[in-house]
């Protein structure tokens, strides 16, 4: 019995086959993204709390939450299109590539794959929404083998990797 499909030989458009990575970079795993989102979190919370301070809003959930959510959003965001990295990823060597391989992406790439964010403005909910997003990211970065997460599908193939 022969199949109808062409020999999987790891070319991007094959059945059971994958994209590569942008270039001949390596894709970033895992444990070095969250490494990186968590230094860029700090960096965040400090400017948030920063900000919070200075509009006499450090009590009002209201606000923190608008803070963070949006503040996260548009720090991802900025960096990712004006220099394809945040600076948690610079210090540990990693870059955000558009689609392709493309240096960087775009505003509404990079404005897709960080929407989740933003998820902590709901009120009630979300931080419980966000907890869920970072999982289904987490495991799907995890089960990637170009280690692309849920958010860098919805974003067009968009990929963090090694510089």
């Amino acid at each position: 019995m022969t199949s109808d499909y062409p020999p999987q030989s790891g070319q991007y458009g094959y059945p059971g086959s994958y994209p590569p990575p942008g270039g001949n970079s390596k894709p970033g795993g895992l444990g070095v993204r969250f490494a990186a989102r968590f230094i860029d979190g700090i960096i965040v919370g400090i400017i948030g709390f920063v900000l919070a301070f200075a509009v006499d809003a450090t009590s009002n959930v209201w606000i923190t939450g608008l803070f963070t959510g949006l503040l996260t959003f548009i720090y991802y965001v900025a960096l990712e299109v004006t220099q394809g990295w945040t600076l948690g990823k610079k210090l540990l060597g990693l870059s955000v590539h558009g689609p392709s391989g493309a240096p960087k992406p775009t505003v509404a790439q990079s404005a897709i794959r960080n929407s989740w964010t933003l998820l902590p403005i709901i009120p009630f909910v979300g931080g419980l929404l966000g907890i869920v997003a970072i999982i289904v990211i987490a495991v799907t970065i995890n089960g990637s083998p170009t280690k692309q997460g849920k958010h860098d599908e919805l974003a067009g193939g968009t990929q963090v990797v090694k510089s």
